[in-house]
């Protein structure tokens, strides 16, 4: 298995690189260390002053892996155990904990996505400070429709109560220009122009004192809290863990067995029109 993280640096940018391009860089707990491990060492790095993630290939991050994610799943049910909510959340927490590095980090994060960014790779990349996108990437949250809540909650501090809502009860795709409009990222570029348009722009916030930029990430990133976003990121991370388990998710999990999980999520969503269903 291929490294699933690599990492540059120069001008004061440490770039964390997702290098699974053929696995379209999905979510493993081979991932889940490796990038915990990476941002620990951006922000400990006295020559970084910004980081930035990006990665190769066609999509930025399609979800969790669902092979090995539904098979645990389902060896858990054969195991004849009753589900142990707070076992499950101790596990869901490592991946959680993870993603919110980025958030925590006390150095700014600039996320550069194109192509798929679904399901657990919103998780992750909305814990960014700031999030440039091609035009041709893709957001949303389709395990809102079945098996799974958002566990970072990050979609209500970046959309706001009204919106947030629009795009979770549907579990819609949301179109880079779309996203854009709607608050949930900053900019979008041409697809062929992002890698450089995000690198310029990861520079030109390098040129600022670590300290200062230290400071002002800070200040603004201490109004989610008071919000009361640490509250909100357990109640999605427990909840995550409750949507697995009622009927419906047992049912997506015993179909994706017998169909194989792509036939499973295609299921979901063709009546929707979208996603996988929407380019066949």
């Amino acid at each position: 298995m291929s490294e699933p993280i690599r990492t540059e640096t120069e001008a004061g940018v440490r770039s964390l690189v997702l290098s699974r391009p053929q696995e379209y860089n999905t979510i493993t707990p081979q991932l889940r260390d490796a990038l915990a491990d990476a941002i620990d060492a951006a922000d400990a790095d006295p020559d970084v002053r910004v980081i930035l993630l990006r990665a190769e290939g066609p999509a930025f991050c399609a979800g969790y892996g669902l092979d090995w994610s539904t098979q645990l799943q389902a060896a858990e049910a054969q195991s004849g155990r009753a589900w142990d909510s707070l076992m499950d959340m101790r596990v869901m927490s490592t991946f959680v904990d993870t993603y919110m590095k980025l958030w925590y980090a006390t150095k700014p994060v600039i996320s550069a996505v194109q192509g798929w960014c679904i399901a657990g790779g919103t998780d992750m990349v909305l814990c960014s400070d700031i999030v440039i996108a091609g035009e041709g990437a893709t957001f949303g949250y389709p395990p809102s429709r079945v098996w799974g809540t958002p566990t970072t909650a990050m979609w209500v501090y970046r959309l706001g109560f009204e919106k947030a809502k629009r795009y979770l009860l549907t579990g819609d795709e949301i179109p880079a220009p779309e996203a854009v409009k709607a608050g949930l990222i900053l900019e979008c570029v041409p697809d062929g122009q992002l890698l450089g348009h995000a690198t310029a722009f990861a520079r030109r916030m390098a040129q600022v004192p670590v300290n200062q930029l230290q400071m002002l990430k800070l200040l603004c990133n201490q109004t989610a809290e008071n919000m009361g976003l640490a509250s909100s990121r357990t109640l999605g991370t427990f909840l995550d863990g409750v949507a697995r388990h009622t009927q419906e998710g047992q049912d997506f999990v015993a179909r994706s067995a017998e169909a194989g999980f792509r036939q499973a999520v295609r299921e979901r969503d063709d009546p929707f029109g979208d996603y996988g269903s929407r380019h066949r």
